[in-house]
């Protein structure tokens, strides 16, 4: 018996190649018209998420 892929958090990240989890920064989908342009920018960047051995293991068994 296999373990399933978590698929809805599959889709929000991002296993790099050396196993790096990332995600992208939360509250950026829309309303950023009144943001300065700094803040809009350093939305888009992707953070890394440390998920402990376990949770990684059960909802990402192929990372």
């Amino acid at each position: 018996m296999s373990i399933k892929t978590n698929k809805s958090l599959t889709k929000r990240l991002k296993v790099t190649k050396n196993g790096k989890i990332l995600s992208r920064a939360p509250g950026f989908n829309h309303f950023n018209a009144k943001q300065s342009r700094t803040k809009q920018l350093g939305g888009r960047k992707m953070n890394t998420q440390n998920f402990s051995n376990k949770v990684t293991r059960t909802y990402l068994p192929n990372a």
